[in-house]
């Protein structure tokens, strides 16, 4: 359970909205059995007076405020379903927000090498199917469990009220027993098949995935049909599994609506003493159990709920497992900047977890405003040194101290989304003067000004409806556009021509004024304005 701890920790934060929407649970429940309830005593005293008028006995009845009740439960029953239905979704809605929030907020410190660590297929499995398990958790567990609880209490005392306190010990053991079989007797019997299921599930939906993505390769190799036969299998195992935990979670049902039941029988036996002492009448006899029976509904939402719980728990492991944030030794905040500096490497080891290190005892120190080019062919190191500069790759030995900086990676990366929402990311605080600036020093001004959504163009996916060298440029803007005192580029004029490379170059002279600046390359003609240049080798 404590996989859930710290996203039990995150919808509790809304503790308002929880309240809100378990009271309108709370209201429909009441309303349903309170329906059941009056609805039962009501017939029970209209059969009893008509037997007494037929027996030429002089009996009366109050037809309108028990009929009248018995409206007002079936309105308000209605109404409080559709306002808890409307209220409850929106405020899952709203935990499906602070929940993925948290997440990419958790992606984003987490280090390269972690978030490398799984295949996009087993991101999508995250972001998508382990979240869903968790944004209900609220609507499908923890409402539903406190308040059959609180139902089953309020039953119990109205048992104690219009029977005795001995009808209601008994009562409450049954129902208490039932209480038990729908919740931890299911989640006893469910937990490591939900849980393996919802590993499996993970596995062939990324398998399925990974069979349409090589779908080509597969036919050229002449595999399609064989792992397609594969696929079917492990398809099999897991509809035969999810069989197996239905069948479990529907006996675990069955029996919590027996012991209802009973307890129905043992009220409705117990009232019958009671009547015949004459302690209580006829139509109150039958008012509890039926109040009992109405409890099935509340008992009823709880099995499928924690037969689903261990599946629940597992995608909570997974995504704490592979988006926790490790130590960062990337920037090490105990050693302090000399002043005037900007950068500060002392030793550094630059290596990718089981592999050779690329560089060790790697010194660097940069002034404040100083432009320093690295120079390596392809292969060299130059990308992952300025991952671990960046702070995206953690250093393996040494220390790291630098400013705040701004990044361009080698890897052009633009979001599905419009030009002024990928230029914002910058600088969000940016004026569409500002952008329309730094998109005229780019050569993108006249390019956009004849689209007709002019900033608000849509990128496409990565920027598929931009060529190569314009979807680079626009990273550059984006970078050129943030306030970092360190920027860090890496193959800053990738996909550009020399005409084009040489005239933003220039223009950048400017833009960069006042800032440190550390630019990576292959070549010289491939730098920025620079004052001193270093060379890798290897």
């Amino acid at each position: 359970m404590r996989e859930l701890k710290p996203w039990l920790e995150l919808i509790l934060k809304r503790p308002g909205r929880l309240v809100v929407g378990g009271f309108l649970i709370l209201a429909t429940l009441l309303s349903g059995i309170a329906l059941l309830a009056v609805s039962g005593w009501f017939l029970t005293k209209t059969a009893l007076v008509g037997l007494l008028l037929a027996a030429g006995v002089a009996a009366t009845i109050n037809l309108y405020v028990p009929g009248g009740a018995i409206r007002f439960f079936a309105v308000s029953r209605t109404v409080f379903r559709y306002l808890e239905r409307v209220y409850n979704h929106d405020t899952v809605l709203r935990l499906l927000t602070d929940i993925r929030v948290n997440l990419f907020s958790r992606l984003s410190r987490a280090t390269r090498v972690r978030r490398g660590e799984l295949s996009g297929a087993q991101w999508l499995s995250r972001l998508t199917s382990d979240v869903d398990a968790l944004d209900t958790l609220y609507l499908r567990l923890i409402a539903p469990t406190a308040l059959a609880g609180l139902v089953t209490v309020l039953v119990l005392v109205l048992a104690a009220i219009l029977f005795d306190v001995g009808t209601a010990v008994l009562v409450g053991l049954l129902l208490v027993i039932a209480l038990a079989v729908a919740t931890v007797g299911v989640y006893l019997r469910t937990w490591q098949l939900a849980a393996r299921q919802s590993d499996r599930q993970e596995e062939l939906r990324t398998a399925v995935i990974e069979h349409i993505e090589g779908f080509s390769e597969l036919t050229a190799a002449g595999r399609t049909g064989k792992h397609a036969a594969w696929l079917m299998r492990q398809a099999h195992q897991v509809t035969s599994e999810q069989a197996k935990t239905d069948t479990r979670v529907g006996w675990h049902l069955a029996g919590t609506h027996l012991l209802v039941n009973l307890s129905a029988v043992l009220a409705l036996w117990a009232g019958f003493a009671l009547f015949q002492t004459g302690t209580l009448s006829g139509p109150v006899l039958v008012l509890l159990p039926i109040a009992l029976l109405g409890l099935a509904e509340v008992y009823a939402m709880l099995p499928d709920a924690f037969g689903k719980l261990g599946a629940t728990i597992a995608s909570a492991a997974r995504l704490n497992r592979d988006c926790r944030e490790e130590e960062r030794q990337a920037v090490n905040e105990k050693h302090e900047l000399p002043p005037e500096t900007a950068l500060l490497a002392d030793n550094i080891t630059v290596k990718h977890a089981g592999y050779a290190p690329l560089f060790t005892r790697f010194n660097l120190e940069i002034e404040d405003g100083k432009r320093i080019g690295i120079l390596g062919h392809s292969g060299s190191g130059k990308s992952s040194l300025a991952d671990v500069l960046a702070g995206l790759l953690p250093v393996a030995q040494g220390s790291l101290a630098r400013r705040d900086c701004v990044y361009l990676t080698q890897k052009t990366v633009l979001f599905e989304d419009t030009l002024r929402a990928n230029l914002l990311l910058g600088s969000p605080e940016a004026s569409e003067t500002e952008l329309w600036s730094m998109l005229e020093q780019m050569e993108l001004a006249e390019r956009f000004a004849t689209e007709p959504d002019q900033l608000d163009t849509w990128l496409g996916s990565a920027g598929s409806r931009l060529s190569g060298g314009e979807a680079r440029r626009v990273a550059l803007a984006r970078v050129l556009l943030n306030p970092a005192p360190l920027v860090i580029l890496d193959e800053p004029f990738t996909g550009l021509d020399a005409e084009t490379r040489s005239r933003i170059a220039k223009r950048m002279e400017s833009l960069l004024e006042g800032k440190t600046v550390v630019s990576l390359a292959h070549g010289s003609d491939a730098l920025p304005g620079t004052d001193r240049v270093i060379y890798l080798s290897g």
